[in-house]
């Protein structure tokens, strides 16, 4: 099978789908890779390297003619693979209805990588959790960088800094990574999440986990399952017994997030409005909406002497290394649906039929059928 990698359009994106040790792995896997001239740039990864790892660098054209056509961000409507091309990447397919259709139309089998189940078996393609990684830990250096203190404390012969105070809301994979950035700046870090089961994980990274008697339906059993929708009177009831806290903290990190739906407001205008000037919040869930009710997606605000930072694609903002992750995750998921480079779909398989989105001109996925108000 032909692997073709092209360069990534959408304004903002510097990541790229494989990066030279990805190719290495597929060509020893029996994969041939095909490279966009450039497709690496932003990334810092020249095209020599790919080429040193295996793979042919090509224009836009030889990429197109791959069997498969991996990238981070959909495809535009003049990037669509043709019939019978294989298509990886993130599809956000529960909120595009117009990609979903136009790849059904175009007889693309598509993977949308945010649709990989976070079972331990699909664990090494899990692209959600491997960027979520990435943009935690940047996420805490955005809140460093727009505090103008300290984050340890700092005994000089000037004088004692005492330490900055970091809530982090959400201790899923992104909300632990900022917990454990922050702890490791020297920070004095408290952490809150609706599900009590993750508060050990947060006690174990050296944060105080914030104890509030909140039911939520159908709850999880920690951080590696996917957040759940609580209820409105559940919302403010957070948002009440939250205040205190939030007004406390010199950096506020929000990354409540729930696949396909808009993400929960957590923290209202009145809770921002109780924060010390000079206070930074950083809101992960900016991207479908955000968790602060002031928060604007892409855009860097200030409210009340507060910075609020709704910057999206934080990921990309490290796209070496968010490459790297996403490069093994990609490399896994093929070699599960084409052992020894030949394609083999078993959509028995819960991590394929989880994934998948379109094929053979249906949409085929439940959950995208139904988001889409089609028959399930």
């Amino acid at each position: 099978m032909k692997v073709g990698v092209p360069k990534e359009t959408k304004p903002g994106e510097r990541r790229v789908a494989l990066v030279p040790d990805s190719v290495k792995k597929l060509a020893d896997a029996g994969f041939d890779v095909v490279v966009e001239r450039g497709a690496g740039a932003e990334a810092n990864i020249g095209d020599s390297e790919y080429e040193e790892a295996g793979a042919t660098v090509g224009d836009a054209g030889a990429v197109r003619e791959a069997d498969a056509i991996v990238k981070v961000a959909a495809p535009g409507p003049d990037e669509t693979p043709g019939r019978g091309k294989l298509l990886i990447g993130f599809l956000s397919p529960l909120n595009s209805p117009d990609l979903v259709k136009r790849l059904a139309e175009a007889g693309v089998t598509s993977f949308a990588m945010e649709a990989i189940p976070r079972t331990t078996r699909a664990q090494a393609m899990d692209a959600l959790s491997s960027q979520a990684v990435v943009a935690g830990y940047r996420a805490t250096l955005a809140g460093a960088r727009g505090l103008g203190k300290f984050l340890p404390m700092l005994i000089t012969a000037a004088g004692t800094a005492k330490p900055a105070r970091v809530l982090v809301l959400g201790a899923g994979v992104a909300g632990l990574q900022a917990i454990a950035t922050a702890k490791r700046l020297g920070a004095v870090v408290e952490a809150y999440d609706v599900r009590p089961a993750v508060k050990e994980e947060v006690q174990s990274l050296g944060a105080k986990f914030v104890e509030i008697e909140v039911k939520q339906e159908g709850e999880g059993s920690g951080s590696g399952e996917y957040a759940k929708e609580v209820s409105a009177d559940v919302q403010r009831r957070q948002q009440e017994l939250l205040a205190e806290r939030v007004a406390a903290a010199d950096i506020l990190i929000t990354t409540a997030a729930v696949p396909g739906r808009p993400a929960p407001k957590l923290v209202s205008s009145e809770m921002v409005r109780a924060m010390k000037p000079g206070s930074v919040v950083v809101d992960l869930a900016a991207e479908t909406g955000g968790n602060c009710e002031l928060s604007v997606p892409g855009q860097v605000i200030e409210r009340d002497g507060v910075t609020i930072d709704g910057t999206l694609n934080l990921a990309s903002q490290m796209p070496f290394h968010a490459s790297l992750l996403y490069g093994n995750n990609i490399v896994n998921l093929l070699k599960h649906l084409a052992p020894e480079g030949n394609l083999s779909l078993d959509f028995d398989d819960e991590i394929t039929a989880g994934a998948v989105v379109t094929h053979d001109g249906q949409v085929v996925n439940e959950r995208v059928k139904e988001a889409m108000g089609a028959p399930a």
